[in-house]
C-alpha cells in the first residue's frame, strides 16, 4: 500500500496553529469537518482522544499517527498536518511532533486500517530524511512529491 496514493492535496495542513496535543486534535477534526469528510467533529475529536489515552500515537522521530474508526466513514481518511511549533504529544522517545498522519477509517474494515498504519509506520521508520524534507517543503505539491520519492525509494 502506498501512502502517496491515499493522500490528497487539499488533505494536508501546512501549519497547524496548535501548541498541544487536544488542540493539534480540534484542529485536525475541524479541517476534516469543513472539507465535508466527516459529520460530527466532536464524535471524531472525541475518540481520537479516546485513542491518546490508551497510549500515545506518537511513534517517535517528530512523527505521530492519531488514528480512529468512526461508523459511516466509507473510505479511509487520511490527513497530513505539519507543525512548526513542535508539539508534545507523549511520544515514547520523549520529543515533541511536527508531522501528523490523521486516519480515520470504517470500523467494517480492520485490516485496511492496519494496512495503512503500517505504511506510515514504515515508512517513517525507512526514511531518515522525511521529517526534514517536509518540514522544509515550500508547498502541498512538494510535500506530497516528497512523500511519493521517499516512498519509491524503499519499493526499490
Amino acid at each position: 500500500m502506498k501512502l502517496h496514493n491515499l493522500l490528497i492535496q487539499d488533505m494536508i495542513i501546512e501549519d497547524l496553529n496548535s501548541t498541544d496535543r487536544e488542540g493539534a486534535l480540534k484542529e485536525m477534526a475541524n479541517f476534516l469537518k469543513k472539507r465535508k469528510k466527516i459529520g460530527k467533529e466532536k464524535e471524531l475529536y472525541e475518540k481520537l482522544l479516546q485513542r491518546e489515552e490508551l497510549g500515545s500515537t506518537a511513534i517517535g522521530e517528530g512523527v505521530a499517527i492519531p488514528h480512529c474508526k468512526i461508523k459511516g466513514v466509507k473510505s479511509p481518511i487520511v490527513l497530513l498536518a505539519i507543525s512548526k511549533k513542535r508539539i508534545d504529544f507523549h511520544s515514547l522517545d520523549g520529543k515533541p511532533s511536527n508531522i501528523f498522519f490523521l486516519v480515520v477509517s470504517s470500523p467494517d474494515n480492520p485490516s485496511l486500517n492496519l494496512q495503512i498504519l503500517a505504511a506510515i509506520a514504515s515508512l517513517v521508520r525507512k526514511s531518515g530524511s522525511l521529517l526534514k524534507k517536509v518540514l522544509n517543503a515550500q508547498n502541498t505539491s512538494a510535500v506530497l512529491e516528497i512523500i511519493r520519492e521517499e516512498e519509491e525509494k524503499l519499493s526499490d
